[in-house]
């Protein structure tokens, strides 16, 4: 027998100015409560109004950065989700701001899966899994060697790893 989605029951809010994707992103989250917002006032009037398990936020068209920095204030574990901000610039921002993963909008199908993950981590960042399953399509995208080019990036990544072996070492 299948094993039931950790998303099953909870409540997500996803924003964006594109109506497919809002159905696209329902649709791979049948499983879950779905609000869906297609501006920033619209997606305030829900942040201030509703719990949410997780917050999925499109970066442009709907003021993005301004929504993770309110959705991270409300403490809502928020993943951005982008096609045309997808740049190493876009993915730092989204990092000091407090979102907990980000994802290409062509991975889409991959949603669940990574919703899933921040389910399971309770909220906090998922961002070594974000390493392991995409650092070959940024690769692609940004080049092979955008991480190190970046001394953020360096950092962030180095951290990320050390204080996942940390957590798997034995006491």
């Amino acid at each position: 027998m299948a094993q039931e989605s950790p998303l099953k029951g909870k409540t997500v809010l996803v924003v964006d100015d594109e109506p497919d994707v809002l159905d696209t992103v329902a649709e791979e989250l049948e499983m879950c409560l779905v609000d869906k917002a297609r501006d920033y006032d619209t997606a305030l009037q829900y942040l201030a109004s509703y719990t949410y398990d997780v917050v999925i936020l499109d970066i442009m068209g709907v003021n993005g950065f301004e929504l993770l920095e309110n959705s991270v204030d409300r403490g809502f574990p928020t993943v951005m989700l982008t096609a045309h901000a997808l740049t190493p610039e876009a993915l730092k921002k989204s990092i000091k701001l407090g979102a907990v993963s980000f994802l290409p909008k062509d991975k889409m199908t991959e949603l669940r899966s990574f919703l899933e993950d921040v389910v399971l981590g309770e909220g906090k960042p998922v961002w070594q899994k974000f390493f392991e399953r995409l650092g070959g399509y940024f690769n692609k995208h940004f080049g092979p060697d955008w991480v190190e080019k970046d001394k953020f990036f360096k950092d962030f990544k180095h951290e990320v790893l050390k204080s996942s072996a940390s957590r798997t070492q034995p006491r």
